[in-house]
This record gives structure tokens, sequence and C-alpha cells, in this order.
């Protein structure tokens, strides 16, 4: 007698159930794998933006630092740096009783944390899919396996055939869906911490920047932190 196993006879042979949970770790799969090369993508231009602003405080003026930051509008370095100088004219034309209130190193402390929560938003959106499916994509798997065995065996019953190649077949391909967990589950749970660790070093870099520009904003100079603190001020446009 001809028998064929494989993913194309669990599809077939199976039922609604089996259907239903193999579509839906095959929409986890895709999920995982769309957001995965979305953000990896996203930490690469990051970094490039992080490596263009050390260039900013090599600049002349702050009009030319800001055009080496780019234009691009999603740059956190460039929104961070906005937002600073925004915050700074702000404070100086607010009313007098005001400034008695909030003096200006609280006013750009509070402007670029802000900005630093939103970027730090932005870059993690998404990674909460690839939690969801490193933890639930093999207990689906697992749900498939147990739902699959059961009506084997209630199938090898009904047949009155209990030998080992009349078992093993249908068993084994039951257990094809816990696998298949596994292979979602598994890139999920590494492109996550691959993420999470991309996007650190993107926000370490973010709050160093923050903190150069608020000592640049409040004293006129940047704060480079070493042996001895030592501070460097802008260049003046000739």
């Amino acid at each position: 007698m001809d028998t064929h196993f494989g993913l194309a006879n669990v599809w077939h042979q199976g039922d609604i159930v089996t259907r239903a949970v193999a579509v839906l770790l095959l929409g986890m799969s895709l999920a995982s794998w769309i957001v995965i090369l979305i953000k990896a993508l996203d930490i690469v231009r990051y970094k490039k933006m992080a490596r263009r602003a050390e260039g900013f405080w090599h600049s002349e003026d702050f009009a030319t630092g800001l055009s080496k930051l780019g234009k691009d509008p999603s740059n956190p370095f460039l929104r961070l740096a906005e937002e600073g100088r925004e915050a700074t004219a702000h404070h100086r034309n607010t009313k007098a009783h005001l400034h008695d209130s909030l003096d200006i190193s609280d006013w750009i402390t509070r402007a670029l944390r802000n900005s630093i929560d939103a970027s730090s938003a932005r870059m993690q959106s998404g990674l909460a899919i690839l939690a969801s499916v490193g933890s639930t994509a093999p207990f689906v798997g697992l749900f498939g396996t147990v739902w699959g065995i059961y009506h084997a065996l209630v199938a090898i019953g009904m047949s009155g055939q209990s030998t080992i190649d009349k078992v093993a077949g249908p068993i084994g391909e039951a257990l094809i869906m816990t696998a298949l967990g596994l292979a979602v589950a598994i890139p999920a749970v590494l492109g996550y911490n691959a993420l999470v660790r991309g996007n650190k070093y993107v926000l370490n870099k973010l709050n160093s920047f923050a903190h150069e520009m608020h000592a640049y904003f409040v004293t006129g100079a940047r704060v480079q932190s070493g042996q001895s603190a030592t501070i460097v001020a802008m260049k003046k446009g000739s």
C-alpha cells in the first residue's frame, strides 16, 4: 500500500483545527520576520546617524552642525538638537516670573528627556510582536500536535490496526506541528534579543549626545568626560 507522509499529507489529512494551527504559525512566522528585517534596517540606519553625530561638534556653528546631521525627520539626533534649541529659545522668551519656577537647565533636561523617550518608543515598536511570537509559538505547535495525535489514535482505534507501522506515521506527522512551533519561535527570540542589544547601543549614543547637548545649551560648550572633565566650545563662524 502506498503511504505518503510529510507536511503535504498533514495538510490534506488534517481537519479544520490542524489547518488553522498551521496557518496561524505561518502568519506568526511572517510577522516576526517582517519585524526583524524592518527593525534591523532601522538599527543599521540609526548607527550611521550616531557616527555622523560626532561631526556635529566639529562644525563652525549650530546651523552647520544641524546640516551635518542630515535632513531625515526620523533622525533621533537631529530631533534632539532641534528640541533643545526650541526649548532654549522658548525659555529665553518666557516672562521673568516663570523663570523662577523652572530654571533653564531643568527646562532643557525635560525637553531632551521627552525627545529621548519618544525615540525610544519608536525604536521599541514591534518588539512586542517578537516577544509574543517567541513565547506562544511553541505552545501553538504543541496544541496542534496534541490535536493531531488525538485524531490519529481515534482513526487507528476505529481501523483496528495498531501495528507500529500504522501508529508511527500518523503520530510522527502530528509531531511536525511541534517542530513548526519551535521553528517559528526560535528566530523570533533570537531576533528580539539582537534588536534589544542594537536599540541599547543607539540609546546609549543618544543619551551621550543629549548630555553634551544639554551642556552646550546651558553653558555654551560641550563637556567631554574623561579622567578630568574638559569643556570644548563649538567653533564660531567667521
